[in-house]
């Protein structure tokens, strides 16, 4: 039998095909390489909230004049059209979606407050500290004061969503877990006498390119370096830290942020001392926490905060010597030389002078300010409340807190002692943000600190509030301005040194 098909033609005609399937592969190939190359660009340009997690790498290696309030109502007048805003969020790569933002940008709120003196109908309140502290010690630019002005709402709202950050931890995420408002969100703090910009990642990440900054603190601290994070979220930093140290490396600037615990910023022991049995805490006033220290040569900003677990159960040792106690003194023969308030105080001057004349620190050292709790009607233990409440307090409103106005004396005083100490090239700025902050009683989680769908929100009818946290921030939420803060007192520092250097 003979094929009809004449000899040689199939492989003629498999010859004639493979050069149009090859070229077909290699247009493919290339349009492939240019749609991959299209999509990096914008990716890099336009990075998409949602896709931030899929970037996230885990890498287990080592580690006060007080303010008035600008109502929301009173800022309508900045609400106009779309277009520069448009192009100022782009260029500042902010996490906000421009298209549903729809306002104008304020160019400076001086202005604004220039043209209608009725957003400033609240005034100032002053803020009395018992002394004068220096909140620039050693800087070529002290500015203007950023501790005395007004809060006022900012239409641009917040620079990040709660589903636009992961590292939010679930208590402060109060939009995640049902709180009904977002007011407070968006209220922004404007000193007197210059503006306070917007947090700027790209700024904050070129001062600090092949820095270190380490917030080291209590949760609270945790709280202000989340929130650093999130701000700067899209530049998708790399997760290199272990239990001891919490640390994110931003390649393109070689930047890091780390956080380490230190609950008093003291050394603090288990161990019996004299009549102080094993078990109980021990906090060593006049002993720096080594557990940091040995690491604060590395950093080039450090962030120190500590207060609130002066409230807690512990014992207090000065030269080997226990002087006192809270929530423990069982020896009522023995009298207690200090209380937690006058500790909290040893402990503030003790770490200070630990890093003014630590031979090898020759970075910027900041320390923020106790952070004001907003517990009304008792404590966190006994019933205390800050539900329902969606926007600052007004001058008229502000009640006096004892317990908070004496902490912050005591923190102030032992800052000053502390910096006269200072031996080395360092520079100490302290961050008083109590005042400015004990207006914000509506920037707390309150009931909603958790996903629980029974949990209650309100009074019940009793009067009992709900189990609630009135200590630690809403992200986003007014913790955000304490980085605002961080990256102005950083600016002022690293460009005045280029500006007296240059």
């Amino acid at each position: 039998m003979t094929s009809d098909w004449p000899k040689g033609s199939v492989t003629m005609a498999a010859s004639a095909a493979f050069p149009q399937s090859l070229a077909y592969i290699t247009a493919s190939v290339a349009g492939l390489a240019v749609f991959l190359f299209l999509s990096s660009l914008l990716l890099v340009s336009n990075p998409l909230s949602s896709t931030v997690q899929e970037y996230f790498y885990k890498v287990d290696t080592l580690k006060v004049i007080l303010p008035a309030v600008i109502p929301k109502n009173q800022t309508d007048t900045y609400s106009t059209g779309n277009t520069e805003m448009k192009e100022e969020l782009q260029k500042n790569d902010r996490v906000a979606d421009v298209k549903d933002l729809g306002i104008k940008n304020p160019a400076s709120v001086d202005e604004e407050l220039a043209k209608d003196p009725k957003l400033k109908s609240g005034g100032e309140t002053s803020y009395a500290a018992s002394q004068e502290v220096p909140t620039m010690t050693g800087s070529d630019d002290s500015g203007c004061d950023l501790f005395k002005g007004t809060w006022f709402y900012d239409p641009l709202g917040p620079m990040y969503t709660n589903n636009s950050c992961p590292v939010i931890t679930r208590m402060q995420n109060c939009q995640g877990n049902g709180r009904p408002d977002r007011e407070y969100e968006s209220y922004r703090w404007k000193p007197s006498q210059c503006d306070l910009p917007r947090f700027d990642a790209k700024k904050f990440l070129e001062l600090m390119r092949g820095k270190t900054i380490a917030f080291i603190g209590d949760s609270v601290a945790r709280n202000q370096m989340e929130s650093l994070l999130c701000l700067l979220w899209q530049a998708i930093p790399r997760n290199q830290g272990n239990r001891r140290m919490h640390r994110y490396y931003f390649r393109s600037t070689s930047t890091k942020i780390v956080r380490m615990w230190s609950s008093w910023l003291v050394h603090q022991t288990p161990e019996a001392i004299d009549f102080a049995p094993e078990g109980v805490t021990k906090v060593h006033l006049d002993t720096p926490d080594e557990n940091f220290m040995e690491f604060v040569p590395t950093f080039d900003v450090v962030v120190l905060s500590s207060g609130h677990w002066f409230a807690k159960q512990s014992v207090y040792v000065l030269n080997n010597e226990i002087v006192g106690g809270r929530l423990w003194w069982p020896d009522k023969s023995r009298e207690a030389k200090i209380n937690n308030i006058e500790a909290f105080g040893a402990s503030v001057e003790n770490i200070v002078a630990s890093i003014v004349t630590h031979p090898n620190f020759t970075g910027l050292a900041i320390l923020r300010s106790y952070s004001p709790s907003h517990y009304e009607g008792g404590a966190w233990d006994t019933g205390g409340s800050c539900t329902g409440k969606t926007r600052p307090l007004e001058p008229e409103q502000m009640v006096k807190n004892d317990n908070i106005d004496k902490m912050h004396e005591k923190q102030m005083t032992g800052f000053l002692r502390g910096i006269q100490k200072k031996s080395n090239k360092s520079k100490f700025v302290m961050m008083d943000i109590t005042g400015v902050f004990s207006y914000r009683h509506d920037g707390h989680p309150g009931p909603f600190r958790s996903l629980d769908p029974n949990k209650r929100t309100q009074f019940g009818p009793d009067g009992k509030p709900p189990p609630q946290d009135c200590l630690h921030w809403c992200m986003p939420g007014p913790v955000d301005t304490w980085n605002e803060l961080v990256l102005e007192i950083i600016r002022r520092e690293y460009e005045g040194k280029k500006s007296s250097s240059s």
